[in-house]
């Protein structure tokens, strides 16, 4: 086993043990990638202003994400097929997320269902919901979700009509999958990976195969989601939707000033400044890039988020100095897994912890809630344009 230092480590570890087509799933963008390599490249332009001769003990990096207790300013992200990525993926890195201390989402879109991520937990998780044409499929979702004890809810917005994914295409990743002969050769080189999956019953979507009318098997899902997706979505299905819910509410895919907004309008209780991972729009800013402005325009109304090209807790500091509250690890949390199943999901959130409570040490801080964009060196960090 190599020694694990760093998040890279964990990617470099799962592309080894992952088949491609499911690496793959997770690690690329939409078209030319650019925004998807923007996420990570633009936290690497913002600098840090290190501070000597204070004193460093005594630390905390806990606050508070919509009303719920953390122990650092993160939660994992709603990751679909995460369950593709290593045996029961979901139940493993919900499991990881509770013993560390931060909110796990579920993902739609999940291969292990809402019921087994609540019947291998014990605290609340969030659940993430897409507005899909077939109202009663959703409405039997949410009370799905209310039953299993979830706390919050996570509307994805930016998910009307899906970016194209050259990777996807090639390796044949649809519903049902249609794998290429590289693919079924490249499946061969992972018996780690086809061992766990032998051992587990849970192979498709298990939030929708069974539980949505008409959907009985990988088939049927397919021809279900093809016209699931609602391009209409307006703010008023997002009120739809919070009535149908009445618990906390958060939005997520905000990356305009206008719909941060009409979002605060919503009565959400938070947003996340997001560009689905660059999976959507090529060509859109960074979450970073377009964080400050949305915190500019509603930060002192509603708990605003970010996700998108967090790699280490440093990123994690510079987006709270910039105002976020909250931040979400998609990609970081899928290499843990990949890489070493649950444990790895540990490591990773165990790594982005240390990263962040050193690098808060550094600026001269020791508590979180003290540390805002004085820690950043001035003309290296994305301001508001006026």
């Amino acid at each position: 086993m190599p020694v694990i230092t760093n998040i890279e480590d964990l990617r470099v570890l799962a592309q080894k043990r992952v088949p491609r087509m499911f690496y793959d799933y997770a690690d690329s963008g939409s078209w030319t990638e650019g925004t998807y390599r923007a996420n990570s490249e633009d936290f690497q332009k913002i600098k840090l202003r290190q501070r000597v001769a204070v004193n460093m003990e005594n630390r905390s990096t806990a606050t508070r994400m919509v009303g719920v207790d953390v122990k650092m300013p993160v939660a994992i992200a709603p990751v679909g097929l995460t369950g593709m990525q290593c045996a029961d993926g979901e139940i493993k890195a919900a499991r990881a997320a509770e013993k560390f201390g931060i909110p796990f989402i579920l993902s739609t879109m999940s291969i292990c269902s809402i019921e087994d991520v609540a019947a291998n937990t014990t605290r609340p998780f969030w659940f993430q919901l897409y507005m899909m044409r077939d109202r009663q499929a959703m409405v039997n979702m949410i009370e799905r979700t209310r039953k299993a004890g979830c706390d919050a809810l996570v509307l994805t917005l930016d998910l009307q009509v899906i970016g194209q994914r050259h990777k996807d295409l090639k390796n044949g990743l649809t519903a049902p999958p249609k794998p290429t002969l590289s693919t079924i050769l490249n499946l061969m080189t992972k018996p780690r990976w086809c061992l766990g999956m032998a051992g587990t019953r849970r192979h498709s979507f298990g939030n929708l195969v069974g539980h949505v009318k008409a959907v009985s098997d990988m088939k049927s899902l397919a021809a279900w989601t093809n016209e699931q997706f609602d391009p209409r979505l307006s703010w008023a299905d997002v009120a739809w939707v919070k009535e149908q819910w009445g618990g906390k509410l958060i939005l997520k895919g905000i990356q305009d000033v206008e719909d941060a907004k009409l979002a605060v309008q919503s009565g959400a209780d938070a947003i996340v400044v997001s560009n689905h991972g660059g999976r959507q729009l090529d060509g859109a800013q960074s979450s970073i890039e377009a964080l400050p402005a949305i915190v500019e325009a509603v930060g002192d109304q509603i708990e605003v988020w970010m996700d998108g090209g967090i790699r280490s807790g440093q990123d994690v500091l510079k987006a709270w100095a910039l105002g976020a509250r909250g931040t979400l690890i998609g990609r970081a949390m899928v290499y843990g897994l990949g890489a070493m199943g649950e444990e790895g999901v540990t490591k990773a959130l165990q790594i982005l912890h240390k990263e962040l409570d050193i690098t808060m040490a550094f600026c001269g801080h020791t508590d979180l809630q003290n540390v805002d964009k004085a820690i950043l060196l001035p003309g290296t960090f994305p301001t508001v344009n006026r």
